[in-house]
C-alpha cells in the first residue's frame, strides 16, 4: 500500500521569493481576466422570443439591489482582507497570505471566464427583457408574434444597445458566480485552518464555515427579487463558483481532511537552492546510495552478472 507525502510550506520565505516562484501562475490569472473582459463585449447570441412568454415580462429596474461594485466588495476585497488577518493572527507566515490571496483571485478569474463564454453563446433572455426591449406597438396594442414564427429583437425600439444585449445574458448569473467563487474559496480557506474534519464534532465551526456560504446565496437570491435572473441561472452560478472555489483551493491547499489542512502546500521550486546546487548534491548522493553493492546486494549480483556475459560473450 502505497502512501501519499504532502510537503508543506515554510513559514519563513520572502515574499521576494515566492513571488518569483508563482510568477506565471498571476500571469496566468491576468491573462484569463483579460479574456473575459474581452468575450463581455463581444455581442450575445440572439435567440427569438414568444410576446406570450410570462417568464419574461417582468419589469425592467435600472437600480439593482446589489450593483457589481458591491459584490465585487463582498465577494473579492472583503474575503481577501480576512484571509490576510487570519494568516497574519495564525501567524502562518507570508507563504499562506500568498497563496490564500492567489487561490482566490483564480478562483474569481476561472468562473470569470466560463461564466462570460456561457452569457455570450447561450443568449438567454432575462425575466425583464420585454420591458428592456420596448416593442413597437401598434395601433396602441402590442405587437403578436409572426403567424408559426416567434419575434425577434427586430420589433424592439430600446435605444441603448447595451441594455438591450445584457438583457440577452441571463445564464448563467455573473453576481452569484462571482458570489460563490470568491466567499465559497474563504469557506475552504476556513475550513482548513479550523480544522472542520478533525473528526471532533465542534459544531460552531460549521456556522462559521457556511456563514460566506450563507452571504453567497443571499446576493443570488437579489439577482430574482431584482428580476435580473430566473432561478436556474443563480442555481448554475453558484455551481460554477463553487467548483471554480474548490478547484482553486486545491492547487495550493491539502485536503481539509488532513491534519495540518491548515498549511499550505510547499514551494514548488526554490530559486536559491537551484542556484546553490544543493538540489543536485541531494540527487547525486541518492544515486550513489542506490548503486552502493553493500546496501543493495540484488543490484550488485545483477552488475556482476551481466559483466561476465560480457567477457564470455566475444570468445564465443
Amino acid at each position: 500500500m502505497t502512501t501519499r507525502t504532502v510537503q508543506f510550506g515554510r513559514d519563513s520565505i520572502s515574499l521576494r521569493t515566492v513571488l518569483s516562484i508563482y510568477i506565471w501562475d498571476w500571469i496566468i490569472v491576468g491573462v484569463l481576466t483579460c479574456i473575459f473582459f474581452w468575450i463581455d463585449q463581444i455581442d450575445p447570441f440572439e435567440k427569438e422570443f414568444s410576446m406570450a412568454d410570462k417568464t419574461i415580462s417582468y419589469p425592467f429596474q435600472p437600480h439593482e439591489r446589489l450593483n457589481i461594485g458591491m459584490d465585487m466588495v463582498l465577494s473579492i476585497l472583503l474575503p481577501a482582507l480576512l484571509i490576510v488577518g487570519i494568516s497574519y493572527l495564525k501567524k502562518q507566515g507570508i507563504l499562506d497570505s500568498h497563496n490564500g490571496l492567489l487561490g482566490l483571485i483564480l478562483a474569481v478569474s476561472l468562473s470569470f471566464l466560463v461564466t462570460g463564454i456561457l452569457k455570450s453563446s447561450v443568449g438567454r433572455h432575462r425575466p425583464d427583457f420585454l420591458d428592456r426591449c420596448r416593442p413597437q406597438f401598434e395601433n396602441g396594442a402590442p405587437p403578436n408574434d409572426p403567424p408559426l414564427r416567434l419575434s425577434s429583437t427586430k420589433i424592439c425600439t430600446q435605444p441603448d444597445q447595451y441594455i438591450l444585449n445584457d438583457g440577452m445574458k441571463s445564464f448563467p448569473s455573473g453576481h452569484t458566480t462571482m458570489a460563490f467563487s470568491g466567499l465559497g474559496f474563504f469557506s475552504f480557506y476556513l475550513a482548513g485552518k479550523l480544522h472542520l474534519f478533525d473528526e471532533r464534532g465542534h459544531t460552531y465551526k460549521c456556522f462559521l464555515v457556511l456563514t460566506p456560504l450563507l452571504g453567497a446565496s443571499l446576493i443570488g437570491i437579489s439577482r430574482i427579487e431584482d428580476y435580473r435572473h430566473h432561478w436556474s441561472d443563480v442555481v448554475a452560478g453558484g455551481l460554477i463558483g463553487l467548483a471554480a472555489a474548490y478547484f482553486s483551493y486545491h492547487q495550493y491547499y491539502p485536503s481539509l481532511k488532513l491534519a495540518h489542512s491548515e498549511r499550505p502546500f510547499e514551494t514548488r521550486s526554490d530559486p536559491s537552492s537551484l542556484l546553490s546546487g544543493r538540489n543536485r548534491l541531494t540527487l547525486g548522493s541518492k544515486i550513489s546510495r542506490s548503486f552502493n553493492p553493500e546496501q543493495n546486494p540484488l543490484l550488485s549480483e545483477s552488475l556482476v552478472s551481466q559483466s561476465t556475459e560480457a567477457n564470455i560473450g566475444p570468445a564465443l
